[in-house]
């Protein structure tokens, strides 16, 4: 029986706001261009300390660092070595005029400190008197100006360290809704028919079919058994024009998109298949485990044998496909204990035959329409969905919504009667159900309204373009960021095709999206460079809460990686302060393998996800092997569909693994206040490789209070190597489960 509770989202609860920008909706129609109009600066009090570097005289131990006194989850805490004097600083990144201090202490404060600012990190000047601290929460008014600023503790009040659970910053600064860029230099170059670069590969209904097999073969072939394929620089899109073709198998590889440039998938028919199978990547030649970074878009299958397969792993979505026949998602080795797969994404998308997901583990399907499924492991979810199974978790594993509270689709680029292309923005739909084909609402904007960038590309030049009011539109390939690419005007598109990665250098930010209204970030994947940056990505401003509801920042197949081709380093990968944010389908992993090295003091990442925003949706989350909280979520109303984790496989020993509330890290933690959240269909997984005594205490750390509600959420321990005691809080038991091997452990319903 399908429970009334489960099967659509309850209403949202009315919103509390201090102050509501006030905002007009403009038409949008073929050409349009979308102008963002600035609204008055205003002066006002913000926190300037969140997410900065931290550093400290001395830590008590690993558990314990700097950096978890600044990364708002008041449960992590920074603790010195137990003696005098101690201090802990935060890196503001600039100049800051300063006006208020908030220290959090654990029973371990000090009794005799400063709070003292510099410029250079070097010479300090005090802005408030010798001070005595006390257990909790206290707020010192100060007056004064610097880069860095300091808690320079004296005295201790115990036997201990100087314990920290946060320490705020906050300073005046002027904060405009929509800041307006000054371009610099000539006006950079657009065209209507750009040139793509040579990973891109253009056929039309005209091309020889033998000449399609040909290029997607050599793509393919190149990468057969490869053992540097998986994090190499290879990029390949196959885009097809409006038309029929021939017979064309195309396996596709590592970092390959096959799309259509049609308005509709019907536009663009293949006949043959775009296959994933298992048995070709090296070192893994049974299992489709591994199978990420490829995709398929915006076209229609006409499968040979009446079945396409695509049995995918993380980061590789199937979106506006019209599989004229049925689907399989598991590889052709299946059966007698092999060929497994771990998980994917389907949106928007019809299958006129059955869906088998096969060995699947788990599985994230919204808003299409299917005939048929067949199958589920451990956790199915379904929103939206037109012949979805109904709710049944945990016996089959599905997990039904009947709609999608808000759905915004990707943005795709397609080719006009007049062989010009464009990208087109569909619109935002509420409670949503089905595909959003044909007849899809939305506005089209022509490719001269963007900037195309290239392999090479500065940061400077890219920001350059964005001060000039263009669009972004990343070609394949890898670029090399020094500086923070930072999106401020409202309703700017930035999307890109084929896996274009960005990678920063000297431990900057890669991407910065001002709290604006409708910004669009699709297509893009980030590499965490070898200087640690605090974050990779952020969305807003902390502090700041400006109702965004008619028309949210939306995040899109944007996938982050902590080692790869790189031994790279993140403290958080991406942070959400604005409200209303649509997260839809993100891979934030932390590498458990990669062309480089990887491990547990190599490739360090504390946490993939940090949710400041209120009102914020997540649909298709994955998050996997950080060394802290995986995913925190610290504003309410906040909504997940479908969670999927591992832990970290490296964990060297328990001692190295402990969190505020005991072994290990919970892998989603909804922070103490939040008084409204909902989370179904989550599931998170143990394997710790390294030392199979580690245990975690639980996988979901939640508030007891009647609003946070769990459906459908379970724990397993792959190969029973590790220990998760508890699913949720105290509740759902311990796995490995002693009713046999990698044996779930299932929570219907908490509370």
């Amino acid at each position: 029986m399908t429970s009334p509770t489960l099967t659509s989202p309850p209403p949202q609860k009315p919103r509390r706001r201090g102050l509501v920008a006030l905002s007009a909706v403009l038409a949008a129609g073929l050409g349009v261009t979308f102008v963002a109009v600035a609204t008055n600066a205003s002066a006002a009090e913000v926190p300037l300390s969140q997410g900065r570097p931290a550093t400290a005289s001395s830590v008590e131990s690993a558990a314990f660092p700097a950096s978890a006194a600044v990364d708002g989850n008041a449960g992590t805490r920074w603790s010195s070595t137990f003696a005098d004097p101690q201090w802990l600083q935060v890196d503001l990144g600039s100049t800051q005029t300063i006006s208020r201090v908030v220290l959090n202490w654990e029973a371990a404060y000090a009794s005799a400190f400063t709070i003292q600012t510099s410029a250079n990190g070097t010479a300090w000047t005090n802005i408030s008197p010798v001070t005595t601290g006390r257990a909790g929460e206290q707020t010192l008014t100060v007056s004064g100006s610097g880069r860095y600023v300091r808690m320079n503790g004296t005295t201790r009040a115990t036997p201990y360290g100087y314990s920290l659970w946060e320490f705020q910053v906050f300073g005046n600064s002027v904060t405009p809704t929509t800041p307006t860029p000054t371009p610099t230099g000539p006006a950079l170059p657009t065209s209507d028919r750009p040139d793509f670069g040579p990973n891109v590969r253009i056929f039309d209904p005209g091309t020889a079919a033998s000449t399609i097999q040909s290029a997607v073969d050599q793509a393919f072939n190149a990468q057969l058994r490869s053992p540097t394929a998986q994090f190499g620089t290879q990029r390949h899109v196959f885009l097809f024009k409006p038309g029929t073709y021939g017979r064309v198998w195309a396996n596709v590889g590592f970092y390959t998109t096959v799309a259509g440039l049609g308005i509709n998938p019907d536009d663009v028919t293949i006949n043959g298949a775009v296959n994933v199978d298992s048995g070709w990547n090296y070192g893994d030649e049974k299992n489709a485990t591994q199978n990420f970074w490829r995709s398929m878009e915006n076209l229609s299958i006409v499968p040979e044998g009446g079945t396409n397969r695509w049995a995918v792993s993380q980061a590789a979505p199937m979106r506006r496909v019209h599989i004229k026949g049925n689907l399989t998602l598991a590889p052709s080795n299946q059966d007698n204990g092999q060929g497994y797969s771990s998980g994917g994404y389907l949106a928007d998308s019809v299958v006129d035959g059955v869906v088998s997901s096969g060995s699947q583990q788990q599985w994230y399907t919204r808003d299409s329409r299917v005939a048929r499924w067949d199958g589920g492991v451990w956790n199915m979810v379904f929103s939206g969905v037109q012949g979805a199974p109904g709710n049944a978790f945990p016996n089959p594993p599905h997990t039904t919504l009947a709609t999608t509270p808000v759905t915004r689709e990707k943005p795709f680029l397609y080719i006009d009667s007049s062989a010009n292309y464009r990208v087109f923005v569909p619109a935002l739909r509420r409670n949503s159900a089905g595909a959003s084909w044909p007849n899809t609402a939305g506005a089209s904007i022509p490719m001269r309204e963007f900037y195309v960038a290239k392999p090479g590309d500065s940061a400077a030049r890219i920001n350059q373009a964005l001060a000039q009011g263009l669009n972004l539109f990343f070609t394949p390939g890898t670029y090399s960021l020094n500086d923070t690419i930072r999106v401020t005007r409202a309703n700017t598109v930035v999307t890109g095709i084929g896996y274009p990665t960005l990678i920063p250098t000297g431990g900057v930010e890669a991407l910065n999206v001002a709290d604006v209204d409708g910004v669009k970030i699709s297509g893009i994947t980030f590499d965490a460079g070898t200087t640690n940056s605090p974050t990779l990505m952020t969305v807003g401003r902390a502090g700041v809460h400006t109702d965004h509801a008619a028309n949210p920042t939306s995040i899109q197949d944007v996938f982050f990686r902590i080692g790869s081709s790189v031994q790279g380093k993140a403290t958080t990968t991406l942070a959400v302060h604005s409200d209303d944010t649509i997260i839809d389908h993100i891979w934030a992993w932390r590498a458990d393998h990669g062309g480089a090295p990887t491990g547990w003091t190599v490739n360090t990442g504390d946490t993939g996800l940090i949710v400041n925003g209120d009102d914020v949706l997540a649909t298709g989350l994955f998050v996997e092997h950080y060394q802290k909280y995986e995913v925190i979520w610290n504003g309410n109303r906040g909504k997940t569909i479908f969670f999927q984790n591992e832990k970290p496989y490296d964990v060297p020993n328990q001692a190295a693994w402990i969190g505020p509330r005991g072994n290990g890290y919970a892998a989603y933690k909804v922070a103490d206040n939040v008084t409204d959240h909902q989370l179904w269909g989550g599931g998170s997984y143990a394997y710790f490789n390294v030392n199979p005594s580690v245990r975690v205490d639980r996988a979901f750390e939640v508030p007891n209070r009647a609003g946070v509600q769990l459906r459908s959420v379970l724990t397993v321990s792959l190969g029973d190597v590790g220990t998760i005691a508890n699913v949720v809080n105290d509740t759902g038991g311990s796995v490995p489960n002693p009713a046999g091997n990698t044996t779930p452990r299932n929570v219907v319903a908490y509370p």
